[in-house]
């Protein structure tokens, strides 16, 4: 986990380093302290989610905006690499992910804005993937757009469980484009 100094912290701020250590010590920042000499440390996320809280900007280089990403999760290579050729294609960077366990670590590793997902895949299926998202309050702005050659029922269920919305399989790339631009513009 990515962690700030108090200089850091009061640099993006632009106020006195003395100003971050009273936050700190208040409790209005959630930061802990080094052992030994006490230097104080703060996680990102409990930055901006103080920035957030006061109405402050977020900087560019916290939020992730120079490059939001896309996780694509489908155990069909050739599938996923279609996927991603449209989304690069977009002028996003995106990561495949060949199931749900794997798609589990990428979350955390990349903090991607928008998952596509295949919901018939061997051991943890999307439906599972859905799930396992939801339940996280860490990704609760994360967008699910399920990607299925599965029937309109199933592709309902998806939605129900928590996707944000879906393609049918074959996916046009125009449809795709958009969905992918829509979300990665909120």
């Amino acid at each position: 986990m990515k962690t700030l100094t108090s200089g850091e912290i009061a640099s993006y701020c632009d106020v006195n380093l003395r100003t971050v250590i009273r936050w700190i010590e208040s409790g209005k920042l959630k930061g802990f302290k080094l052992p030994g000499r006490g230097n104080n440390r703060v996680l990102v996320e409990d930055f901006v989610e103080f920035l957030e809280r006061h109405d402050m900007p977020i900087p560019d280089a916290l939020r992730g905006v120079a490059s939001p990403s896309i996780l694509i999760v489908d155990d069909e290579m050739p599938v996923a690499k279609s996927i991603q050729r449209v989304a690069r294609r977009a002028g996003f960077d995106s990561f495949i992910a060949t199931g749900g366990f794997q798609a589990g670590i990428m979350l955390s590793q990349y903090e991607p804005k928008v998952m596509t997902l295949d919901l018939s895949m061997p051991g943890m299926d999307g439906y599972s993937v859905i799930e396992f998202t939801r339940d996280q309050s860490k990704y609760k702005d994360l967008k699910i757009v399920v990607i299925s050659a599965l029937d309109d029922i199933s592709l309902q269920r998806a939605l129900e469980i928590g996707a944000d919305a879906t393609l049918q399989k074959p996916f046009s790339n125009h449809d795709l484009t958009s969905t992918l631009e829509q979300f990665m513009s909120m």
